[in-house]
Parts: structure tokens; C-alpha cells; sequence
């Protein structure tokens, strides 16, 4: 990936939306902080319809200059599927993301005793970002209040989704430790203030190519342990920004769609520089990072490392 393509992704990330973006987007968020403020009651369908608006409203209108700060994001696809070092972590990014909006879905009303949400996330997202490209390159096609239905209908289709890995009956179990633990302070990039990370709980350091991992480590710890994914890669000046920029896009949807109270219990962390990872014993970084440590008492008790590390430290 060229150095102006990453710089490509501070610009769109830090860009001040135009005007009629900015009121449409407004306009979700008012309809959404009442439940929010109040605890009211809300169903997963009402949140993937509010998400979506959310995420429409983002997107350029039919009469705006294609030079406008919201045509920003039409050249990001392209530029991704033109280099497979961008294409593997921005799929996992984009499965890291439906993991958050499906186990947030998973929160709210009707809930069904092991129904998994995170399929119906991924139809969502496939629709939007569908929606997102025809935007930039067919300006007026399609009804986007059509398409805020379609995603709303999604909570009550049945996608035979269930959370069944074969591999993880064969998983090794996490090596007991101990260690003592004193990591760096440290944002959560899901909700955009400090981690959290002093507590007991699952600190999980994954490359960006194995980002998907750590839907294991949340299904297996004990409800009331903390869960953080340490974002690390081999190419931080160049994927880094990738990372934020999806990230921050998912948490302003969010926001907009689930009160806080339904939100996953996971914090996320970017460290390019590696000191929480170094904090961990993880050393060497890269893409394909997967480790995990148990931490408890302000120390580290169990730790593995590769395939499965999230599922086996979350097990202890």
C-alpha cells in the first residue's frame, strides 16, 4: 500500500463531514439517545434499522459534487482489493465489526436462549457497504429507506447461526503462569476513553489478520471477567490508520443504534508501539499474532499462544 493511500485514511478519518451529512446524522443520533438516556426497551430490529440510517447518512447525496468531502470513501475499496496486505486485515476488521454489532443485537429484545446475532450483522454490513459503493458510483440508485428495512428485517430471518467452531474441542490448554502485570495506559477505541486494563480478566493480542479470534475468548470467559483485544500488525505507519478508521466508523453506528448498557463488554486497543504487547510478553508482532493471558490479582496466571489462544485462556 503507497504512502499517500495511507495518508488517504487520516484524511477521511479526521474529515469534517459536509453539511447535509452532518444534519442526517444528527437526525439518527437525536432518534436514538432517548434510549439511550432512558433505558428503554429495544429490539434488535428497531437497532439494525437505526444503524443503518446511521450509516446511510454518511453517505453522499445524489446532487453533491463528487469532489465533496463524503466521496472520500469511494476510492478506499478499490485501493483495498488492489493489495492483498490490505484485503486480509480489512476483512477481518470487517468481521471484528460484526462481531460487535451481532453480540450488541444479542442484548436487546426478543432474546432467544443461544440464538446468535453476529450472521445477521454480516448481512447487514454486506448490504450497507454495498450500499455505500453504488453511492459514490451510481448516485440516486436504490431507496436507502428501503435498505433501512432490509436490515431491520434481518433480526427475525432465521441464518442458522450458531456458534459451533470445529476446532476448539482440540485446542490446547492455556500454560499456567505467573507474572506480574503492568501494562501502559491506554484508550478503548470502542468507546473512546481510558481501558480499563489494572482489572482481572482476558487480554488477548491479535494480529490484524486473526481479529475474528476473539469472538472465542467472549463466548468462553466467565460473564463478569474483562475482555480486551490488543490490536498489533507488522505494518503499523500503513494498516494503523486502517484499523482507527474502521473502528471509529462502527462506533459512531453504534452510538446511534444500541444504548451503552447493551453494548459488548470488550475493549479494543490499538498499540502500534507495542507496549501493551511487550507488557504481555508478546515480542514479536505481527499480522498473524495470536496470544492471549490470563490476568488476575495483577498478575498473569495462564497465557497461550497461536490458534486457539483466545479460546484456551478464556477456559481457565
Amino acid at each position: 500500500m503507497s504512502i499517500a493511500f495511507a495518508s488517504s485514511y487520516r484524511v477521511t478519518a479526521h474529515i469534517v463531514p459536509n453539511p447535509g451529512a452532518t444534519r442526517r446524522a444528527s437526525g439518527a443520533r437525536s432518534r436514538a439517545c432517548p434510549y439511550a438516556a432512558s433505558g428503554s426497551v429495544r429490539t434488535a430490529g428497531a437497532a439494525l434499522a437505526d444503524f443503518a440510517r446511521a450509516w446511510l447518512a454518511r453517505l453522499p447525496l445524489a446532487t453533491e459534487d463528487r469532489q465533496s468531502a463524503s466521496r472520500l470513501g469511494r476510492d478506499l475499496i478499490p485501493e483495498i482489493l488492489a493489495d492483498d496486505r490490505t484485503s486480509r486485515p480489512y476483512a477481518q476488521l470487517t468481521s471484528l465489526n460484526a462481531i460487535l454489532l451481532g453480540l450488541a443485537l444479542e442484548q436487546l429484545r426478543p432474546k432467544r436462549a443461544g440464538a446468535r446475532m453476529v450472521r445477521a450483522a454480516e448481512v447487514a454490513l454486506t448490504a450497507l457497504h454495498g450500499a455505500g459503493q453504488l453511492a459514490a458510483a451510481a448516485p440516486g440508485f436504490g431507496e436507502p429507506f428501503a435498505v433501512v428495512r432490509a436490515c431491520q428485517q434481518l433480526a427475525e430471518l432465521d441464518l442458522d447461526d450458531g456458534w459451533q467452531p470445529a476446532h476448539l474441542p482440540h485446542v490446547p490448554p492455556a500454560r499456567p503462569v505467573d507474572r506480574p502485570w503492568a501494562p501502559p495506559a491506554m484508550t478503548d477505541a470502542l468507546r473512546d476513553e481510558p481501558a480499563n486494563l489494572t482489572g482481572d480478566g482476558i487480554v488477548a493480542i491479535l494480529g490484524l489478520h486473526r481479529l475474528a479470534a476473539i469472538e472465542e475468548a467472549l463466548r468462553a470467559a466467565p460473564p463478569t471477567a474483562a475482555v480486551t483485544a490488543v490490536l498489533v500488525t507488522g505494518y503499523p505507519g500503513e494498516l494503523g490508520p486502517l484499523a482507527r478508521l474502521t473502528l471509529t466508523e462502527l462506533r459512531g453506528c453504534l452510538r446511534a443504534a444500541v444504548p451503552s448498557t447493551a453494548w459488548p463488554r470488550l475493549q479494543i486497543v490499538h498499540d502500534e508501539s507495542g507496549a501493551l504487547a511487550a507488557a504481555a510478553d508478546v515480542l514479536a508482532r505481527s499480522d498473524a499474532t495470536e496470544s492471549a493471558v490470563r490476568v488476575k490479582a495483577g498478575r498473569i496466571v495462564a497465557r497461550a499462544d497461536g490458534y486457539g489462544a483466545c479460546h484456551a485462556v478464556a477456559s481457565v
